[in-house]
């Protein structure tokens, strides 16, 4: 049975998981988690060097290692794991157990105390590879639920919930934390590994509206005998596929670059705001609730820009501000400084992703039946890129001495991702996407 396009109910319930998973990102990997990592690693004397399998190592380096190990671990599964699903027809069901695995290790950060780091940074990276995962298969649903016209509201669509509900979780934490000694609570570290748990019950619940009217796909006949072969095929064939056409290999190579720094500046904006201007922990998370807000707004802003142009043109605008922020950035100084930062941030982190997103999507022939393998190689490039660029973040601030130009030279991945963009054909027209730009593709 063919799924049915632009069904509403569908494409609302597709978007809807993006309510359900934002919130890790928000409270595990940006606001609330950081933050608690660092208090339950330090010692008492001040000393940050924690013990891991028998390695002494400082805390915000094995955090760092955690991170870019949990990515490369996504990246080489994705290709597979997607292969599989298509063939057997189960991309639900593969993104259901990444759910599961990503929220349930979530929860589980609740019995981390620091004492057992071994556990908390197991806990993590098997909740980021549940994230990520999860993510393949979602965004692999998008070509096969919705036509051209649809992609760009109905991802946008998405993201703005996912901001929404993030933000309002995140609140209810921080009303919590800050009046958990008025309810009777004396330990510290309770609301804070409340928080986590909440999360994790968040992500579980609501998917659930997600899975209940997501179509499982349908097999698309190969060999089953060959999965594991075949998996590991994908992202060579997806990339043959791929370098047939100069529009599509040319917009990869931007997203590529440019992801480089959106996703480096996601993840360090936090870090560089406590280490760099000494900002405390809840006006850190009062500038991150001004990225999600704003956010929200920021995706139907260049939703409605591509609509009005065409999505280069939207993606050019978005990285032209990304410049200005890292420029901007070398600058700040006080904490006014760091929230117009994170006005700015917001406007265009929604829009970039989503636009990205849909435009990707586009790219894909509709006749295609492995749309997962499609959306693996575009997540496997995603991934190598936030390896690539918190290294280089790293990196830059080792050999400098200083967060800030780590933050400035950011700017030449967005800068190479506007030239790489420049390459590409224009829609000759005013108009949607669609309408215009894909009808010169390269197939």
């Amino acid at each position: 049975m063919k799924v049915e396009k632009n069904n509403k109910r569908i494409l609302h319930s597709w978007a809807f998981y993006d309510w359900a998973n934002s919130v890790f990102p928000l409270i595990i990997t940006a606001a609330i988690f950081p933050s608690f990592y660092e208090t339950v690693t330090t010692n008492s004397n001040g000393s940050d060097i924690v013990e891991f399998l028998g390695i002494n190592i400082k805390n915000t380096v094995l955090y760092s290692y955690s991170f870019s190990f949990s990515f490369l671990t996504v990246a080489i599964l994705s290709p597979f794991l997607s292969g599989i699903a298509d063939i057997t027809g189960k991309k639900k069901s593969f993104m259901k157990f990444f759910v599961f695995l990503g929220a349930i290790s979530c929860s589980s950060l609740f019995f981390f105390d620091g004492n057992n780091i071994e556990f908390g940074i197991i806990a993590f990276i098997m909740a980021n590879i549940g994230f990520n995962g999860s993510l393949v298969f979602y965004n692999a649903y998008l070509p096969e639920i919705a036509t051209l016209d649809k992609m760009d509201k109905i991802s946008a669509k998405g993201y703005s919930l996912g901001y929404a509900g993030s933000v309002i979780l995140l609140i209810a934490n921080l009303i919590f934390i800050l009046n958990a000694k008025n309810m009777g609570i004396s330990n510290n570290l309770l609301p804070y590994k409340i928080s986590f748990l909440s999360v994790g019950l968040w992500w579980i619940l609501f998917s659930q509206y997600t899975f209940k009217n997501l179509p499982q796909s349908l097999s698309n006949g190969r060999n089953k005998t060959k999965l594991l072969t075949k998996g590991f095929k994908e992202l060579l064939l997806v990339w043959k596929e791929i370098k047939k056409s100069a529009t599509k290999k040319k917009f990869l190579f931007a997203f590529f670059f440019y992801s480089m720094g959106v996703q480096t500046v996601i993840y360090m904006a936090t870090i560089f705001g406590a280490k760099e201007l000494h900002i405390s922990t809840i006006k850190l998370i009062i500038s991150i609730l001004i990225i999600q807000i704003v956010g929200i707004g920021g995706a139907y802003l260049f939703s409605w820009i591509s609509k009005r142009k065409n999505n280069i043109f939207a993606l050019t605008v978005s990285l032209v501000i990304w410049i200005f922020i890292c420029v901007v950035a070398y600058f700040i100084y006080t904490d006014y400084g760091f929230y117009f930062l994170a006005f700015m941030v917001g406007l265009v982190m929604g829009g970039i992703q989503s636009i990205s997103r849909s435009t990707y999507s586009k790219l894909i022939p509709q006749d295609t039946k492995d749309v997962s393998s499609y959306f693996s190689f575009y997540e496997f490039t995603e991934k190598i890129a936030i390896v690539i660029g918190i290294w280089s973040y790293g990196y830059i601030e080792f050999i400098s001495g200083s967060m800030r130009n780590s933050v400035f030279a950011l700017g030449i991945f967005f800068l190479i991702g506007i030239l790489i963009l420049k390459l590409i054909k224009k829609s000759p027209q005013k108009g949607d996407f669609s309408n215009g730009f894909s009808k010169q593709i390269d197939n």
